[in-house]
């Protein structure tokens, strides 16, 4: 070989070489990777965990208007949990199936907290359970609710999870001609995306569940799936000694008796 040919496949090796690293940095650039102190870096995870960090959600101000038109328990109880839930979440499911029937024996029924039922739908079909929940009548609506989280998977995974729903909501009350009419009423559908979006906005809920929790006019933010005894600490944090307390007078003289 002699030396000119040498040279120009050594030029040739030479530009592939830096071909490829050329290619490789704007490909690796495109996927959010960059070169760092000898080191190749993913700043889209650095990015994302900032704005992590920086996200803070809105402050809710006091005394703040939220719907209410749901509820259960005693209108004058201390403490409201307003529970924000899509009907085709899973995690939704799991609370008002296992930990929201505690909250009822503990709290609700004994007049300290009242519970007040929010949708938010994230999807269609959780939009359409939504909207017949609303044609239940009044006294049939939580029934109609626990059903729906109760048989989730039933009429989620079903092939036509619409008749699943309709009859479900036949069986609470709706009159079959009168399904369609609720499926399409508009007002009632921009009320309940007026709610979504207002939480979205002014409260900060980023997904399902949520909550907020008020007290005395203030109110706080809870994101996400969160255990009964979390919450118990939540709500038992706002009463008097932190748990029921019942005040007795024996004799002229005053006791306190502390509940469990």
């Amino acid at each position: 070989m002699t030396f000119e040919k040498f040279i120009k496949k050594m030029s040739e090796w030479v530009a592939a070489v830096v071909v490829f690293f050329l290619a490789g940095g704007m490909y690796l650039s495109q996927k959010g990777f960059v070169w760092d102190n000898g080191e190749i870096v993913f700043v889209g995870n650095a990015k994302a965990q900032e704005q992590m960090i920086e996200y803070q959600p809105p402050v809710i101000p006091d005394n703040f208007v939220l719907p209410d038109e749901h509820s259960v328990g005693k209108a004058d109880a201390p403490v409201v949990l307003y529970e924000y839930s899509s009907f085709g979440c899973s995690h939704c499911a799991d609370f008002h199936n296992e930990t929201l029937p505690k909250l009822k024996k503990k709290y609700a029924e004994k007049g300290l907290l009242r519970v007040v039922y929010v949708p938010f739908p994230i999807d269609k079909i959780s939009m359409d359970a939504a909207l017949l929940a609303e044609c239940v009548p009044a006294d049939k609506y939580f029934d109609f609710v626990d059903l729906l989280y109760k048989r989730q998977r039933e009429w989620l995974l079903s092939r036509n999870s619409l008749d699943v729903l309709a009859k479900f909501a036949k069986l609470n009350g709706v009159e079959a001609e009168k399904i369609n009419g609720c499926l399409k009423n508009d007002e009632v559908a921009r009320e309940i995306l007026a709610n979504r979006q207002t939480g979205i906005t002014q409260l900060g809920i980023q997904g399902t569940p949520s909550f907020v929790l008020s007290h005395e006019g203030k109110s706080e933010l809870i994101s996400g799936v969160r255990s009964y005894e979390e919450f118990k600490e939540l709500i038992s944090s706002k009463l008097p000694h932190n748990e029921t307390t019942e005040a007795k007078k024996i004799n002229g003289m005053a006791t306190v008796k502390t509940t469990e």
